[in-house]
């Protein structure tokens, strides 16, 4: 996958880091808001082996309220031209707004990592425009009430497509499909059935020939089923980060870089050891 000149070698799985600069995310929230942090906590996830930085300035943790195009540009791309000033890493825009995408692409993100699929008005526009790769994200609502009431008939076959139909948009708006990756989106309206249904039957997205990206780094369902805090959801993450990449996940996004890295390496040796001696 072409990501603004950088190559993202798909054969293998990747670590995408997450770096929120915000003051509310869910789990790091204030962690990183000041661009020193911010810049600094990249670097040690680029050393610690994540070939992706996700940078977002507005937390879409459930509940979260809405941030003005104005503040999220103000947090993000300070932090993004620093990083690139410093690293060719691949630099990913977590955000919906066409006006957000198109600052942080000029100031050097290369992926933009979209939770609506680019559903905003102007946002698949804008994406065509820019020409970088797009992660369509599955969402059941807004972050604000999306965990009112989440229902579902067959979640992975609705979730499935939804997917398909973005995609089709994408490419009728002139992005081909080989600059487009799907996440079917852990904990974006959906209670912890639907999130263990879709990580069980998560080899049926592969029908839709497109890299997979996975995002259940500390969240919700990892508390509520072991009944531990965000502090000690780091064995969870990895356990369902590793399903995931043994059923062909491509992305992993993680807070905590170091430790998803070995786990996700161990499992590709696994993957990929031959069968004779």
């Amino acid at each position: 996958m072409d990501c603004g000149g950088t190559s993202l070698d798909l054969t293998y799985p990747h670590i995408m880091g997450i770096l929120n600069v915000t003051p509310d995310s869910f789990s790091d929230g204030g962690h990183f808001f000041a661009t020193q942090a911010a810049i600094k906590q990249a670097n040690q996830m680029v050393s610690d082996g994540a070939t992706i930085i996700d940078v977002g300035g507005e937390s879409t943790r459930p509940g979260a309220d809405a941030v003005s195009i104005e503040e999220e540009i103000r947090r993000v791309v300070p932090v993004i031209k620093a990083i690139r000033s410093q690293s060719d890493v691949i630099i990913s825009i977590d955000t919906s707004k066409p006006d957000v995408m198109r600052e942080a692409v000029s100031a050097g993100a290369n992926l933009i990592n979209d939770v609506q699929a680019l559903r905003v008005e102007g946002a698949v526009e804008a994406a065509a425009e820019l020409a970088v790769p797009v992660c369509l994200m599955h969402a059941q609502g807004s972050p604000k009430t999306m965990q009112d009431n989440p229902h579902y008939q067959d979640v992975v076959s609705e979730v499935a497509t939804f997917l398909l139909e973005r995609v089709a948009v994408c490419e009728a708006a002139g992005i081909a499909r080989d600059q487009l990756m799907i996440d079917p989106g852990f904990g974006f309206g959906k209670r912890a059935r639907h999130n263990l249904r879709l990580m069980k039957h998560l080899s049926v997205l592969l029908t839709l020939d497109l890299p997979i990206l996975i995002g259940v780094s500390r969240k919700s369902i990892i508390g509520k089923l072991l009944n531990v805090s965000v502090e000690e959801r780091l064995a969870g993450s990895l356990a369902l980060a590793s399903i995931a990449v043994w059923q062909g996940a491509k992305i992993i996004r993680t807070h905590d870089v170091r430790e998803t890295a070995q786990a996700v390496n161990l499992c590709n040796y696994v993957m990929q050891v031959e069968d004779s001696d």
